[in-house]
């Protein structure tokens, strides 16, 4: 084996003593480690670990560039280190250039080598902190994410050439580089001269054709020019190896055509991407707990180790947030808009640096740095801009829309106090504020320059213009919405979508003449009644001013997105309304935002002076409609006189909408005064009028989806048949879907290992359906070993959060049987508490022998009720009130166990989900849209309780019905058993059970009356009926979990099926079918 040795003082290359190492380099002087490492990175050498004195090695990832990242704490005194390198060819000719170029650099830019001297070395704390060295002088001198290219370092290149001047300047040298140009060039060469020494104090760049032609103004570090001949012979040399050392970009930042100032110069300064390896990483983070949180780099805790590197993790997203919206910009596609009320994001640390392919070296440089990811993770709050599934639907959309490239934004408001936060007090639900924003949001961009009007109350008043009737609104009332931008990254891409969120903010911060006179409050109280638009999601409407305030809040984010969307049109199309519907689509995600629709034509015709048929032949080509329910009393309704108060103008153009609509549906079917009433816009049935929402969309948009087949199905069939016998062309059915990345791939990790190992990669990330080749190894032992291997341990974690949160200890061998959703009758949490007091009253009359045969089970029910919801609030009471029974009940033991988890949210259901074996989808059938934690449930492996109501009914039939267990009446079924009520004798188990309740085994019997009312008298739901079938279905439950060989390959066969749910099979299918719009992906 060759043998390099440079003859440097502190630097000596050899063969290691080792089959396993080809170099071993000693280094006896600290401050050069940071650049050789790099150059190791640069000829092509794995670090594999280094050796400090009186530490043990560390090791490096594989295949990871690592600098040395802890200090002794002395400084430069000389102190040993010894770098082993992985097995390689034999040093090259290139490589040793590599290295001397290297040990050049030190020796010129450190005082005790070279006469250049160096920038001072900031002082370095005392042994122990757990940050010392990594904000150190040196900086990297590779380009980001670089490689060295498979010629193998430098290569010939004549075309180069260095040159030093003099005279050109007074007080600097200048440097001219001519060479062939290459992705990050520039910062390399200007942070070489910083790593020899030299400070920079101008540059001339031209960079054309491929080439460039630079010309570099420095001085040395102390002060003066370079004159001494071998200082310049060693400046050239170190350069020419440099620019010799032929190097190609993983991800080169593309360029664009458009921009202001001196575009060249810029686009050369940030042509790379910000570097990944562990030490800039930690260079990273650590400047922003120094230079943005102004901590001290060695004492910052956990929570200000998260913000640190949330921050950095944003600096990434920006870039190619930017590079993104920049692309569009320049492409100009159609772009959809997705506008939602709610969106339940979860957490953003984890989630971002998975898609940005960061996890494992984030994870590494926090280790490095003393603190545990999983620790520093815990540290975020769920961003509580949402409550339930269409909340956390809207989220899996736009992750689906960044990783397929589509050109989308969401938009919605940005809550301070979310929903509430859930406490439960002696089994009583209370809501307190969800204070998610105390300590800011490190994610969120602040846009300061984009804002808007919104206006409420006032007149309209008609004015004649050039020949034109127009109409003017003067508002009684305005606030301002200002701006605030998260970016939303893609998996496997660049590209970087937007989700605009609308902070309410008072069009005039402070009265001063108030409170000039005396008037505190007075002078205060705009702010906050301007302010209280954005603070709660979904507020209390049982009283008129709550309803007042949720079509405000509805109205301030429809209204400030359109004039958004708008402007931005207007600022690439001026005045080609033509074209609006080929570059604009929105989507209403359900009916909350379909004032949009009123305030787009009020826009159009009082803003920019259109026509009423123009403005409506717009209107009616840009905008969707998803609808989310089947309940008639769940379609939103508002008084014409709140409308007519709060809206004025909007009033005005809703009548006009619903007369034009009218005369379309008399030109159908003649003066069928009971379908035009059916049909009306405007309900007039009652002493109040309404204006109905839901109507109001469908007549507008050009498309009306359901979210399930048979949720598609039944409102054609019911709340929307008239409008699908008018127009039939705009019903469509899609699937609703969710996110494989955040609920599988980084949920549950040893699940994704498993199923990436067994498919031979991890391409099912991005296309779920190649996991239904796991089918064909579901009964293979050895693969169900495995398989339950890891849902053991995903128990494990789920068992101790259900201890941290409830203080109840849950067995992992027990079978842990789930329901989580949004508290609500229709939803039959009350129908699986009825089937756990039935198992508790069975296990309790069991002699011992025969508790032995008991499956034990560990029951976990979670969700919201809504503040004003009185008997899911005591649905909540109940559930605590049994759960302390049995928990507490020694004749019962570890065989059963029942908890409520409060305040259950994405971060709580990331544990819980993994951890599941049997998940309960048990509503009246006929009554959820979807339903789409079902989906995570069984994407995870757990096995579905359910009726053949929403997703369900899809889900069975991919992954066949001998793996689901169905129960219950049919949808189609529902209605004559309703009607048949009045003669039904519910079954004697459901009696005995209800009994126990009405008998205070649980207590608080009085509070827990009209809850058992519900169910024993009208029963709207089926508890009733559908409990023989239920309490069935569960012993076939326990019957085959005893099987655990025959309950894993269902469980495989459950994950295998699952490729159609998917949010990126849904997107697709929105984008083409609906939308019109197509991919737009970012140059890599």
């Amino acid at each position: 084996m060759k043998t390099l040795v440079v003859a440097v003082a502190f630097l000596t290359v050899w063969s290691a003593p080792s089959d396993k190492c080809d170099k071993l380099v000693r280094l006896d002087q600290r401050s050069g480690l940071d650049l050789l490492s790099r150059f190791f990175f640069l000829a092509k050498k794995n670090v594999t670990h280094y050796n400090f004195p009186n530490r043990s090695p560390r090791r490096a990832g594989a295949g990871e560039h690592q600098g040395p990242l802890v200090s002794t704490g002395q400084g430069l005194a000389p102190q040993t280190v010894d770098t082993v390198l992985a097995p390689n060819s034999t040093c090259s000719v290139a490589q040793h250039d590599l290295v001397s170029f290297a040990v050049r650099t030190m020796r010129l830019g450190n005082p005790s080598f070279g006469a250049l001297g160096r920038q001072a070395n900031r002082p370095v704390s005392s042994p122990g902190a757990k940050i010392r060295s990594v904000l150190q002088s040196t900086k990297s001198i590779l380009p980001s994410r670089c490689a060295v290219s498979a010629a193998g370092g430098p290569v010939s290149a004549p075309e180069i050439k260095i040159s030093l001047n003099n005279e050109e300047d007074a007080t600097c040298t200048s440097i001219s580089v001519s060479c062939t140009s290459r992705p990050g060039l520039l910062s390399t060469l200007t942070t070489a001269f910083h790593d020899l020494g030299l400070e920079v104090s101008r540059a001339v760049v031209n960079n054309a054709d491929g080439k460039i032609n630079d010309k570099f103004f420095v001085r040395k570090a102390s002060g003066g020019k370079v004159s001494d001949e071998q200082e310049i012979e060693e400046i050239v040399a170190a350069l020419e190896v440099l620019l010799k050392a032929k190097t190609s970009r993983f991800a080169q930042r593309p360029k664009f055509k458009s921009g202001q100032g001196d575009t060249d110069r810029m686009e050369t300064l940030m042509d790379t991407y910000m570097k990944n390896d562990v030490l800039s990483i930690q260079e990273n983070i650590v400047k922003h707990v120094e230079y943005t949180m102004a901590r001290s780099r060695y004492k910052f805790d956990d929570f200000e180790a998260y913000q640190a590197t949330a921050l950095s993790l944003r600096d990434r997203l920006i870039e190619e947030w930017n590079d993104t919206q920049t692309y569009f910009k320049e492409q100009d596609p159609k772009r959809v808009y997705y506008l939602s009320m709610e969106f339940l994001m979860g957490r953003s640390l984890t989630n971002t640096m998975n898609n940005l392919d960061v996890a494992e070296p984030y994870a590494e440089a926090l280790r490095e740095l003393g603190y545990d990811m999983e620790k520093v993770s815990e540290n975020e709050r769920d961003a509580a801009l949402g409550n339930g599934g269409l909340g956390r639907l809207a989220a899996c959309f736009l992750d689906s829309m960044a990783t397929l490239n589509l050109p989308a934004w969401g938009y919605g408001i940005r809550y301070s106090y979310g929903m509430f936060r859930q406490t439960i007090v002696n089994g009583f639900q209370r809501e307190q504020p969800d204070y998610w924003l105390t300590f800011g949001n490190p994610w969120e961009i602040e846009r300061l320059n984009v804002s808007y009007p919104i206006k409420y109350y006032g007149h309209v008043s008609v004015a004649n213009e050039d020949g034109k009737q127009v109409f003017k609104w003067t508002a009684g009332e305005q606030v301002t919405a200002a701006a605030y931008d998260n970016p939303i990254p893609g998996f496997g891409t660049n590209n970087c979508i937007n989700l605009r969120l609308w902070a309410a903010k008072p069009s005039k911060e402070f009265d001063l003449e108030a409170f000039n006179t005396g008037d505190y409050i007075a002078a205060i109280l705009g702010k906050q009644r301007a302010e209280t638009l954005s603070s709660v999601l979904y507020p209390d409407d049982r009283t008129y001013e709550g309803k007042e305030l949720r079509l405000k809040q509805q109205h301030f984010f429809v209204s400030a997105t359109i004039q958004d969307v708008v402007r931005r049109f207007v600022d690439t199309h001026a005045d080609q309304w033509d074209i609006f519907p080929e570059k604009v689509a929105f989507q209403l995600n359900d009916t909350h935002p379909t004032i949009a629709v009123a305030e787009l034509m009020r826009v159009l015709m009082d803003e920019h002076r259109l026509g009423w048929t123009t403005s409506w032949d717009i209107t009616s080509k840009v905008f969707a409609f998803t609808n989310h329910t089947v309940l008639p009393e769940a379609l939103e309704k508002w008084p014409v006189g709140l409308v007519e108060k709060l809206l004025p103008r909007h009033m005005q153009i809703i009548y006009d909408i619903n007369w034009r609509f009218l005369q379309v549906i008399r030109a159908k079917y003649g003066d069928d005064w009971d379908r035009i009433s059916r049909m009306s816009i405007i309900e007039d049935t009652g002493s109040e009028k309404f204006v109905r929402m839901a109507f109001l969309a469908v007549a507008a948009c050009h498309t009306v989806n359901g979210v399930a087949f048979i949720h598609s199905k039944i409102i054609k069939d019911t709340i929307f048949k008239d409008f699908y016998q008018l127009f039939p062309e705009k019903f469509q059915n899609k699937t609703n879907g969710v996110t494989q990345r955040r609920w599988l791939a980084f949920c549950n990790k040893p699940l994704s290992a498993l199923i990436t190992s067994k498919l031979g990669s991890n391409a099912w990330v991005k296309d779920l359906y190649q996991v239904k080749a796991l089918s064909s190894s579901a009964s293979n032992p050895e693969f169900q070993k495995e398989w339950q291997t890891v849902k053991k341990t995903a128990k494990v974690k789920a068992a101790a959060l259900i201890e941290r949160l409830c203080g109840v200890t849950a067995n992992p061998e027990a079978m842990f049987d789930i329901q989580v959703k949004r508290i609500h009758e229709y939803k039959r949490q009350l129908l699986n508490l009825l089937g756990i007091i039935h198992r508790y009253d069975n296990i309790k009359k069991m002699t011992r022998e025969e508790k032995k045969m008991v499956v034990p089970r560990v029951c976990v029910i979670g969700g919201k009720a809504a503040p004003g919801y009185d008997i899911a609030k005591k649905i909540i009471k109940l559930i605590c009130a049994v759960g302390d029974v049995i928990n507490n009940d020694p004749a019962v033991g570890d065989l059963l166990k029942l908890v409520f988890i409060p305040d259950y949210n994405v971060s709580v259901a990331e544990v819980l989900i993994p951890g599941t074996e049997l998940s309960q989808h048990i509503s009246t059938a006929g009554t959820e849209a979807s339903g789409t934690s079902n989906m995570k449930f069984a994407m995870n492996g757990s096995l579905i309780i359910g009726t053949l109501d929403g997703a369900n009914v899809e889900i069975a039939e991919e992954i066949g019905m001998e793996n689901i267990f169905i129960f219950g009446a049919k949808a189609h079924e529902v209605a004559a058993l309703r009607a048949a009520r009045a003669d039904f004798t519910p079954p004697a188990r459901f009696t005995e059970v209800v009994n126990m309740i009405s008998a205070g085994q649980f207590g608080w019997e009085d509070y827990f009356k009209p809850l058992v009312d519900s169910i024993t008298g009208p029963d709207f739901y089926l508890v009733a009926n559908d409990f023989e079938s239920y309490i069935n279905m569960q012993d076939k439950v326990d019957e085959v979990y005893k099987d655990q060989a025959e309950w894993t390959r269902m469980s495989i066969m459950s994950t295998a099926g699952m490729g159609k749910f998917s949010t990126d099979r849904t997107i697709s299918e929105y984008a083409k079918d609906i939308w019109g719009v197509e991919a737009c992906e970012v140059p890599k």
